[in-house]
């Protein structure tokens, strides 16, 4: 879709909003927290990755993912679609570049939730964007979360953990942290980053 349908003009360059990058260990809450934030906020627009992994139950194509073969995600590397992209756990995931950039040229505020490696090339390709990292309240309580799942293996399970060890231990490169120990509070934070991000401030306060 065209980013000004809205009837929006595209913004100059060195105005454009920052983008803003959620990341963080797998079983941190990073999905709950955005859907929570745009159910309240649904104008606040969320980047829609394209990934190799099957769709779990409840989830559409388009909607949480766009879901690919790995001939159709080659080529997606080939033609330079991917603003980045990222294997884990034995599968792809990418964010296609050109929706991304028509929503920031034309002003919106653009969320990105990828995992540590994504925000990584991000960070390469888009030095101005915001990093934000979602960490657990503790060690114990993401090992409860990750193992609560009851939709991996343990095999995959394990491979999460070792991941989450990781990942954990690069928080210093993000600019900002949030402690995900309520998911409304969190929602709420990373609204203002993202309005803050694109020179807007956010009105709807105290009106939940």
């Amino acid at each position: 879709m065209a980013a000004t349908s809205r009837g929006t003009s595209p913004v100059p360059p060195d105005v454009r909003p920052r983008l803003t990058v959620l990341s963080g260990p797998s079983g941190v809450g990073k999905s709950t927290v955005v859907a929570h934030m745009r159910k309240a906020h649904p104008e606040a627009w969320l980047s829609v990755s394209a990934t190799t992994r099957k769709p779990r139950p409840g989830e559409q194509d388009g909607v949480h993912y766009f879901f690919v073969d790995n001939d159709e995600f080659d080529k997606l590397i080939a033609n330079g679609e991917l603003l980045e992209w990222a294997e884990f756990a034995g599968n792809r995931y990418g964010t296609p570049r050109r929706a991304v950039l028509e929503r920031l040229d034309a002003g919106e505020p653009v969320l990105l939730e990828i995992d540590l490696q994504g925000a990584r090339l991000v960070r390469q390709s888009m030095p101005d964007a915001r990093l934000v990292f979602l960490a657990p309240p503790s060690w114990e309580e993401l090992v409860r979360r990750l193992t609560g799942r009851g939709t991996e293996s343990a095999e995959v399970i394990e491979r999460r953990l070792a991941a989450a060890k990781v990942e954990l231990a690069a928080e210093s490169e993000f600019d900002t942290t949030l402690v995900n120990t309520s998911v409304q509070d969190v929602a709420r934070e990373l609204l203002a980053l993202m309005l803050e991000a694109s020179g807007r401030s956010d009105g709807t306060d105290g009106t939940d």
